[in-house]
């Protein structure tokens, strides 16, 4: 599922990335790593506030869609 669709306080693991090879790369430098656990810890209307490696980030819900997660193995 999109981490788009995630809510507050969950918890999920990243799968894939879909998109430019140039906007795969740019969320890879912030961070965003397949296996990597990632956590919404607010939401307001522009966009979702995440918790990854420790780091929180602001993300946009365009780029948000764009990545798919799935529950913890």
């Amino acid at each position: 599922m999109p981490l788009s669709m995630m809510e507050k306080g969950d918890v999920k693991v990243i799968t894939e990335f879909r998109g430019e090879e140039g906007m795969k790369r740019h969320l890879q430098n912030l961070g965003f790593i397949r296996g990597e656990k990632v956590q919404v810890v607010g939401e307001n209307s522009s966009g979702m506030i995440l918790m990854i490696k420790g780091v929180r980030l602001a993300l946009n819900y365009v780029l948000a869609n764009r990545i798919m997660v799935a529950d913890q193995p």
